[in-house]
């Protein structure tokens, strides 16, 4: 038999699921979204035997009812695209909590390998575990592994081909809930049938159980007002009886069956004891310990990412400046030359010069995800982030953003639930990224020499109080709702295996460039020809040169017209046309506003530019205006770079059109009542 055997890999979070999918499938992996959704869909295949074996890793997931975006896509994907075999990557060290998972697979009749992960983990604490009994009880073979060190790959791809060549092999086991809840069950089950809205792919039992705990997509694709108001009565009768709704009814006979089946199954070898990962734990999530060790690691993050990656970033911008020099030198003047140097070569260096940080930013957090430290990390941040409806995870993305608002939101794809995801992403351009510094470089010295260092730390906290306020409104509002509950196992700590930070750094290096790198390319080439058209005619040129010329094209081009047509809504907040066409510059690359202010002041390139610059700004804003410019840098729209990530990590334009417009009138009205507040308080001189 030569067909493809298409496998399902399942499984609850830090079960080591994606070590055994990274193990099958090494680097064959091609990683997307699934259609119109932000949660990743994963493949790869091998080869076993001389079968071809095509693995989908199904999101992380403890149930099968659809509470959560990632439990429907799990379900629908083996109840509609019928894999030949379902395997769930089991925790073995915790085996009760990770088999209600494959009980639910039962229920839905899929062909069930059981793959008992951390194995070695499990035999460390004393378990000891009889696989053919089990097998019996679940209907379906149990493969001991140890992913990280490799261990039983070769006998779980055995199990698999044995599979899925014999369907469902061995007998499953029919769970029986009690007579009453039986009978609604056939209540339930007679009504889908009468109202004819069976579906082929589920059977009418599973239907009418899905109907009974409440599952909603159930209850939409059903559409039957006769099967709801059988529903209505079983969920009220089995209510008074039980004095609890059906669904924990359900859960508690299914964890019921799976209390048995280990306890006949499961033998303690030894007393429990406290375990390595215990006593780091009661150190590194302590009450008093646990922020400061977070703290300091985030740090140690931050600094990997973004200072280790500098000298790489300047090498490629080295490398991307002397590409642009060679084709400058070769290329004839005109707008062809223009558009390559200017436009393609800058944009696709835009792009780019970012890949060292995403690249060490994945590189660290897959080495605190894979160590089991991540979901400390999350369990201690979670009662703050709560406080500002945020989730606990929602703390790494929002640290990172002070480096580089791009690979921070990428980070948000730690968190599970879509609202928490969204939220994070769309704040976190308030915190203050290093590309922003530049600008208070240049304007607070400028004004507030004797405290730079001050006024600058005053933008840093209010964008972090912004943030504060711009999380809570959004909870209150577009994103309504209470902030995920926090449910997660702590893993025990395990050694990161090379093979496995390498893939999933390169993985979501590799996405970075092929998502983003497009669409930044192609904004930064709008942006320059904005800015480079229409040329004014010779006779305005005539005359000037250098700084002043370059000056007059600017300011007569689309973006220096938009600049000028800005003007009186930039009055408000003590702009004049020069900045705002400095802003729009700056949609490129926040850096860019200094450059474009130099070029608008016709300040000549050479030793003092700074200094030059800066008393023209002195002779041309006041200081109140000038904090009001560092003001609106920090909280305005973010660069395109930000723009296309927030775009392509929600899966809608709307999203990231929605920060963009949120973030541009947040500036104004922020920045026009700190204006308006100081001129009455007369310190606009």
């Amino acid at each position: 038999m030569n067909k493809p055997i298409t496998v399902a890999l399942a499984g609850n979070p830090n079960s080591g699921k994606t070590t055994v999918f990274n193990n099958l499938t090494g680097t064959h992996q091609h990683v997307a979204n699934y259609p119109g959704v932000t949660v990743e869909k994963k493949e790869g295949g091998t080869v076993f035997e001389g079968r071809h074996i095509h693995i989908v890793d199904l999101p992380g997931t403890y149930s099968l009812t659809a509470y959560s975006l990632e439990e429907l896509i799990a379900r629908n994907f083996i109840v509609e695209e019928h894999p030949d075999v379902v395997v769930q990557v089991v925790d073995a060290s915790n085996l009760e909590r990770n088999l209600y998972l494959a009980v639910q697979l039962i229920e839905l009749g899929a062909p069930l390998v059981l793959a008992f992960n951390m194995s070695d983990v499990a035999a460390a604490r004393g378990f000891e575990f009889d696989t053919a009994l089990l097998s019996t009880f679940f209907g379906a073979p149990v493969v001991p592994t140890v992913a990280s060190k490799r261990q039983g790959m070769t006998e779980l791809l055995r199990a698999v081909v044995s599979v899925a060549d014999a369907g469902v092999s061995q007998p499953r086991p029919r769970l029986d809930y009690g007579d009453e809840v039986e009978e609604e069950l056939d209540r339930i089950e007679a009504a889908i049938v009468a109202a004819g809205v069976e579906d082929p792919n589920r059977s009418g039992r599973w239907m009418a159980l899905k109907l009974l705990e409440g599952d909603s997509a159930v209850d939409e694709r059903v559409g039957s007002d006769a099967v709801r108001e059988a529903v209505r009565a079983s969920v009220e009768h089995l209510s008074t009886i039980f004095r609890d709704s059906p669904d924990v009814v359900i859960a508690d006979r299914r964890y019921g069956h799976v209390a048995g089946a280990c306890r006949e199954a499961v033998r303690r070898t030894s007393e429990s004891r406290v375990t390595t990962s215990d006593s780091i734990d009661n150190v590194v999530t302590h009450r008093l310990f646990g922020i400061p060790i977070f703290l300091a690691l985030m740090y140690l993050v931050f600094q990997l990412t973004f200072t280790v990656g500098e000298p790489f970033m300047r090498l490629i911008e080295t490398g991307f400046a002397d590409l642009g020099a060679f084709m400058a030198a070769v290329l004839p003047a005109g707008p062809l030359k223009s558009l390559v140097v200017e436009g393609a070569i800058a944009g696709v260096g835009g792009v780019v010069v970012f890949l060292p940080n995403i690249l060490l930013l994945f590189l660290a957090i897959a080495v605190l995800e894979d160590s089991g430290y991540m979901a400390r990390a999350a369990f201690i941040m979670d009662a703050l982030m709560h406080r500002i409806g945020l989730h606990g995870q929602s703390f790494v993305p929002m640290l990172l953003g002070f480096g580089c608002s791009v690979p921070a939101i990428m980070a948000t794809r730690t968190l599970s639930g879509r609202r928490d995801r969204l939220i994070t992403m769309l704040i976190v351009p308030l915190m203050s990224c290093g590309a922003r510094l530049p600008i208070y470089m240049l304007i607070a010295p400028a004004f507030f020499p004797r405290h730079v260092g001050r006024v600058v730390f005053i933008v840093y906290l209010i964008g972090i109080l912004l943030a504060v306020g711009a999380a809570k409104l959004l909870r209150a509002t577009v994103l309504r709702g209470e902030a995920e509950p926090f449910v997660m196992d702590l893993p025990p700590y395990r050694m990161p295996t090379a093979k496995g930070v390498l893939i999933h750094t390169w993985t979501r290096g590799s996405m970075y460039l092929r998502k983003a790198g497009t669409v930044i390319l192609g904004v930064s080439i709008l942006l320059w020809a904005l800015s480079s058209f229409p040329k004014p005619p010779e006779e305005r040129l005539a005359g000037l040169e250098g700084q002043r010329r370059a000056v007059a094209e600017l300011s007569y081009s689309v973006t220096g017209r938009v600049g000028q047509a800005l003007e009186p809504a930039l009055t408000p907040l003590g702009f004049d046309w020069r900045i705002g066409t400095a802003l729009i510059g700056a949609m490129g690359a926040k850096e860019v506003f200094v450059v474009q202010m130099g070029i608008l002041f016709a300040v000549e390139e050479g030793e003092g530019k700074q200094e030059k610059l800066r008393g023209l700004l002195r002779a041309n804003y006041t200081p109140l205006g000038g904090f009001c410019i560092m003001l609106f840098c920090l909280i305005t729209a973010p660069c395109v770079a930000t723009i296309a990530v927030t775009r392509s990590e929600s899966a809608s334009w709307g999203w990231a059109l929605f920060q963009l417009a949120g973030l541009t009138t947040l500036a104004w009205v922020v920045t026009f009542l700190v204006y308006r507040f100081g001129l009455l308080l007369g310190v606009g001189g």
